[in-house]
């Protein structure tokens, strides 16, 4: 299936930033993993710096599935507030969830610095807007429970918010912790480091058939090939419900629009911070290093490709729209438009771990809208199941919570 629409930015800034050969006859590894996007980057990445002889295999070029989409926004802050969170999975569970995300910004930002290859990688601050006054009471709630959770944030009232940062809302959380990143350049750069490790990886290369048994798993590959490893891990999001079942997700189009350079209004220009409004449908905006800004939302569910692409362009003038109502004195000179399919749970929460039905693989599915965060955690997870270690995240996430 096409994940992609049109042209995503990532892809068009960056180029093509490595080539990566098909798999040709069969192999053998500690551990596989199905997936080039940035969940299986680092997944290996982990791996490969645990010692694990790893082997990564992508049907596409390495990056361009949803990963090349993400507009690579890295909140602690979920889809779904941490007042609801805790209506729907109890008030211990929801402040971890809330709680590991956070520290996965953090977790991600000493992985960028260690990285040769620039990701662009930034931290920034978040500012949460209150998109109506009927909103205030549901937001002041909502700073009040990540302070109880131990999550800082502070209240900025709306002329603040209009001094500060040029936009016309009634009120605002404004939150540290938060980050951006080029999505398409972090993924080559873990996979390049991890391939210094001894990783290899393929592209080209699809996945036909996983026999998995209890001592290890086979790979039966479209060109002909087996791949044999103790373990296997599934990054490839909802996709991996095609071949072995797996992932309870309802899947999502959601679209995003790119200005030209040096678009971003002042005085937002001087913060950086995310911007995320949480309307329905919910709007997020973010700069990237050369001054354009990336404008993203209007989610819908998802029917079939043709559709969601038909929709591109009303979408984009959708999005153009909404950032001038935030910003009514700015220009917006839009320079790429694009659409992306991602899954979604009921809770908000990513499926990691082991799954009763498939023995000796490890499924890394992080879902939502803050699937690279996510995957932070489900590498750190996967990797410590791997290795028979314990893992105090694992029952956040695992399947059948």
């Amino acid at each position: 299936m096409d994940l992609t629409s049109n042209h995503p930015v990532w892809l068009e800034l960056d180029g093509r930033l490595q080539t990566y050969p098909n798999l040709q006859g069969d192999a053998r590894a500690d551990v596989a993993v199905i997936g080039g996007g940035v969940t299986g980057a680092l997944v290996a990445h982990a791996l490969a710096g645990a010692g694990l002889a790893t082997i990564v295999l992508d049907k596409r070029d390495v990056g361009t599935g949803s990963t090349a989409a993400s507009t690579a926004l890295l909140q602690y802050e979920l889809d779904v507030p941490l007042v609801q969170l805790r209506e729907r999975i109890g008030r211990d569970r929801a402040d971890r969830a809330y709680l590991a995300c956070r520290d996965a910004v953090g977790t991600l930002a000493s992985i960028a610095a260690s990285l040769p290859d620039a990701t662009h990688f930034r931290r920034r601050q978040s500012l949460y807007l209150a998109a109506h006054t009927r909103d205030l009471d549901a937001h002041r709630a909502e700073l009040a429970a990540r302070h109880e959770a131990g999550l800082g944030g502070e209240w900025v009232e709306g002329d603040a918010v209009r001094r500060r940062f040029g936009i016309d809302r009634p009120g605002a959380i404004y939150s540290d912790g938060a980050a951006e990143v080029d999505a398409f350049a972090l993924t080559h750069a873990l996979l390049a480091d991890a391939r210094a490790r001894g990783s290899r990886v393929f592209a080209g290369t699809r996945v036909e058939q996983v026999d998995a048994r209890h001592d290890g798993v086979a790979l039966r590959l479209a060109a002909g090939g087996v791949v044999s490893a103790r373990h296997v891990v599934f990054a490839t999001g909802y996709e991996t419900r095609e071949f072995v079942g797996v992932g309870p997700a309802k899947l999502v189009s959601t679209f995003a629009i790119a200005s030209t350079p040096d678009g971003t209004p002042a005085p937002w220009r001087e913060s950086g911070a995310l911007i995320w409004e949480r309307a329905d449908p919910y709007l997020y905006l973010r700069t990237v290093a050369d001054g354009r800004v990336i404008v993203g939302g209007e989610d819908e569910e998802f029917r079939d490709p043709d559709h969601r692409d038909a929709l591109l362009g009303a979408k984009a003038e959708r999005l153009a729209k909404r950032f001038r109502e935030l910003f009514p004195d700015a220009t917006l000179d839009v320079d790429f438009a694009w659409a992306g399919t991602f899954g979604e749970t009921a809770d908000g929460l990513p499926y990691v771990g082991a799954h009763h039905d498939w023995p000796c693989c490890q499924f890394a599915l992080g879902y939502g809208g803050n699937g690279i965060t996510f995957s932070v955690i489900a590498a750190e997870i996967v990797r410590d199941a791997i290795l028979g270690r314990a893992n105090p995240h694992a029952d956040l996430f695992r399947f059948g919570r």
